[in-house]
């Protein structure tokens, strides 16, 4: 379904948010005196976007669940004192006017909310009539349509300040990130709505501290416009998240490491990057002459199967021949997940064309090649 959204560069205070926009603070206030503490230090490093978690969404029951509104008067505290602007995670109507209420410059919805449109509408319909900055993290699961249903609830009801924040999706199977990053899906959601900045959360990405500088640099490279980090005066004492918090000194240490690469239009670099390019395009037309090639070879087997009554799938042939592609990726320097993800897709794709020819009528004079 073709779409349209009217959305602004981020503003607060008519200030325009430019890349790179760092934003960062505890995943929960937990104290007055923590909140404050690490409010200190962060703006002491010129950190301008103050986070912190005021209502936290929990797994399971008995885990911290924030510390709920008796703390925004801190985060007020945190303004007047620093002068940094403030932001948490809302999830309810009534989380709204409560942030709203002790003057929050900054609102974002979680991930366990995008998911849920029902949710999204009522902190919508709370949100008429107002003038503030949302951000809308993706759902947990890998659903890029319904990330953009939760943008076009909140656009509609009048917010036009909107960015993502791209936190990676849950998976059954966690290896090395918490949330898988499939980089790819905020790079389509980026394709389809140019104009919409998108913040990158390594902390919920990683899940682990010795992570976050590695995944702020892919978003870093993929021309993401600002990090969302959680950081924490003690955060291994932390009553939420611990393992993905920075103290602002190890926050620091990313910032320092960071690259930033900026856009470059200067005209040679165009042009070598358009021969780069060409060159590309080249190649993948030559991969299509390939892979129609290997399909005319799948049909022709589909041929052979129908005439002599061979089903179409041989496990043993399968793993076999995954297996040796894997390795033999591995030492063209592909990784294994890569290969294993490309010859996966194109196994499927000559099953279905093994089944299409399956399901004709016999052709007795047509040979194999």
């Amino acid at each position: 379904m073709n779409t349209s959204i009217e959305i602004e560069t981020l503003k607060i205070d008519e200030q325009t948010l430019k890349r790179p926009i760092f934003i960062a603070g505890p995943c929960s206030a937990e104290t007055e005196e923590q909140t404050l503490a690490t409010a200190r230090a962060l703006s002491a490093m010129g950190i301008k976007f103050f986070r912190a978690g005021i209502w936290k969404p929990r797994t399971r029951p008995g885990l911290f669940e924030g510390i709920g509104t008796k703390g925004l008067p801190w985060l007020k505290k945190v303004k007047a004192e620093t002068g940094m602007f403030t932001g948490t995670e809302v999830a309810t109507a009534v989380h709204v006017y409560e942030a709203l209420k002790h003057g929050i410059d900054m609102l974002w919805i979680g991930a366990r909310t995008t998911a849920n449109p029902f949710a999204v509408q009522e902190i919508a319909e709370a949100l008429q009539g107002v003038d503030i900055p949302v951000l809308i993290k993706n759902p947990i699961n890998p659903d890029l349509n319904l990330w953009i249903g939760a943008i076009e609830r909140i656009n509609r009801a009048g917010i036009k300040k909107l960015a993502v924040i791209h936190r990676g999706f849950s998976s059954y199977n966690k290896v090395k990130y918490r949330n898988e990053p499939n980089w790819e899906i905020p790079i389509d959601l980026k394709r389809r709505f140019p104009e919409i900045q998108i913040i990158a959360d390594p902390s919920h990405i990683s899940g682990k501290r010795d992570l976050i500088l590695e995944v702020s640099q892919q978003a870093m490279d993929l021309n993401f416009d600002g990090l969302m980090i959680e950081t924490h005066i003690n955060p291994d004492h932390a009553w939420s998240d611990a393992n993905q918090q920075l103290t602002p000194e190890a926050l620091q240490k990313v910032f320092d490491q960071l690259v930033i690469r900026k856009t470059n239009n200067s005209p040679k670099i165009n042009v070598d990057l358009e021969s780069l390019r060409n060159e590309i395009d080249q190649l993948d037309i030559s991969i299509l002459d390939i892979l129609e090639k290997r399909m005319h070879v799948a049909e022709n087997i589909g041929r052979y199967k129908r005439d002599n009554a061979v089903t179409i799938f041989q496990p043993g042939r399968y793993g076999e021949i995954m297996e040796k592609r894997v390795k033999q990726a591995e030492i063209r320097g592909l990784s294994s997940d890569f290969s294993e993800k490309i010859f996966k897709s194109i196994h499927e794709e000559s099953i279905l064309h093994q089944k299409l020819i399956m399901n004709k009528t016999a052709d007795k004079n047509t040979k194999i090649q």
